[in-house]
């Protein structure tokens, strides 16, 4: 249950021809405190709910627990959330042995993309896409449940 994870910010938009798939997801917080997030996921028509802790001190792992729930709880849920829900198209693409996640943000994060890729430990290798752009992974700005608090819109432009 421990997410260890890398992020990055995209510098093109040549990913969206290698992606696999795409889609559109949905996600508000129930809970913003550091130590423990709790999210709540419409990703397409299916629905979960999922609990995240505090990051390790380099950003890379953390605990993770994510379950799934029928679409119209999550619906229900998404009611009770914290203002300013996050709307994005995750576009997966896939590099060796991996699959980045890429995050297409609408509303008030519009203009931001950022990739992930889930590893199997701190220290793995993996192949970087041409299209993958700065490592942003322990930068809290760039946590969703932020994002939603703080949108990139609203930020002081130094990327």
């Amino acid at each position: 249950m421990v997410e260890i994870e890398r992020k990055f910010l995209v510098k093109s938009e040549a990913f969206k021809e290698e992606a696999f798939k795409q889609t559109r997801i949905s996600q508000g917080f129930l809970n913003t405190n550091k130590e423990r997030t709790v999210r709540v996921r419409l990703k397409g028509e299916h629905g979960f709910i999922t609990v995240k802790g505090i990051s390790s001190k380099n950003g890379v792992s953390r605990f993770e627990w994510e379950k799934e729930i029928p679409k119209v709880e999550a619906e229900a849920l998404l009611e009770l959330c914290e203002p300013s829900i996050i709307d994005k198209t995750r576009y997966e693409i896939k590099k060796g042995n991996h699959i980045f996640e890429v995050d297409e943000f609408y509303g008030e994060n519009s203009g931001l993309i950022v990739a992930e890729i889930e590893l199997n430990s701190e220290n793995e290798t993996y192949i970087k896409p041409d299209w993958l752009g700065v490592e942003v992974t322990g930068d809290v700005r760039y946590y969703n449940s932020l994002l939603s608090k703080q949108p990139f819109k609203s930020w002081n432009k130094e990327l």
